[in-house]
């Protein structure tokens, strides 16, 4: 299994020391770069990109930063479009910085306070294509993230998608990546991305935070829930 490629964006050198001793090479990490700022991010990953590696594979990022805040520099990585995924470093009280995060396109959230476990997993997990939410504030930040009509009842919220496709957008919306999807329903990815691809169109989704954001809206799937 390659490395997973990190770089770390956080204002502060003890959060940023006290993740790369989680984050450690025997582990299966490579942390390539760290920022002070959100607005160093795009001259690294322009220096990263540029080289004769193969780039970076997620950044972890902190949303409170003195000059280019983390909800800003996650809307940059998206907007060069090659997919990068960020996972975002926060505090409990943080909601509607996290809403405004996944606004931006994070791929998922983390509370500072969690176990090195925890954070070992998100990263591989938003490094892999799915998505993490923890599940502590998952509500509260969906309820900032709303900014819609009130959703349909679950069974016209369902109606469009088959029996399969249901199925797909649970496991999305529990964080799951394709690859673990594919495992878990035992049909090959490339089928996967395809039922992913009719989800979108039929529901109007843009992105996988939108379909997390619409299960949960129509009770597919309930905060805490893994």
């Amino acid at each position: 299994m390659s490395e997973v490629r990190v770089v770390l964006v956080d204002d502060q050198e003890l959060v940023r020391s006290g993740l790369r001793r989680i984050l450690r090479r025997r582990d299966g990490f490579e942390i390539v770069a760290e920022c002070g700022d959100g607005s160093e991010v795009p001259a690294t990953l322009d220096g990263l990109s540029s080289g004769e590696d193969r780039g970076v594979d997620v950044v972890v990022m902190d949303l409170r930063m003195r000059t280019v805040d983390g909800i800003t520099a996650t809307a940059d990585i998206l907007a060069r479009g090659d997919g990068l995924p960020v996972l975002v470093l926060t505090t409990f009280d943080d909601d509607e910085m996290l809403s405004g995060a996944l606004r931006a396109g994070a791929a998922g959230f983390l509370l500072k306070d969690s176990s090195a476990d925890d954070l070992i997993r998100a990263v591989r997990t938003v490094a892999d294509g799915g998505h993490w939410l923890d599940p502590s504030v998952t509500g509260r930040v969906l309820q900032q993230f709303r900014t819609g009509p009130a959703p349909a009842p679950a069974r016209s919220a369902v109606d469009p998608l088959t029996a399969r496709e249901l199925e797909v957008l649970q496991a999305i919306a529990l964080g799951r990546s394709n690859g673990e999807i594919a495992d878990e329903l035992v049909i090959s990815e490339l089928t996967v991305k395809s039922h992913v691809g009719r989800i979108f169109t039929k529901l109007g989704l843009r992105d996988r935070p939108a379909a997390i954001v619409y299960a949960y809206d129509n009770g597919l799937v309930r905060p805490g829930r893994s």
